[in-house]
């Protein structure tokens, strides 16, 4: 779409974490510790939300590109 710019985030997902947070890691990759488990999609739908909330934004704004049934993810997010 034109106007649209995105941009893409390197995400690692800690599920089951008893505190969610969203850290920036030194390499650049965000630590994303969810409360979901890693069943079902539950933890991809709380990684979305939670980066979401972390830049303000819609979760429909966040996009999992790469890495659906991994740790380590590659997220779209456009303003």
């Amino acid at each position: 779409m034109p106007g649209r710019s995105a941009v893409k985030i390197q995400v690692r997902v800690k599920p089951n974490s008893k505190k969610p947070s969203v850290t920036k890691g030194d390499d650049g990759v965000w630590i994303v510790a969810v409360k979901a488990p890693a069943t079902e999609g539950k933890a991809n739908d709380a990684v979305v939300r939670a980066v979401a909330a972390e830049l303000g934004l819609a979760p429909s704004k966040v996009k999992i590109l790469k890495g659906e049934k991994s740790k380590l993810k590659l997220l779209e997010v456009y303003d």
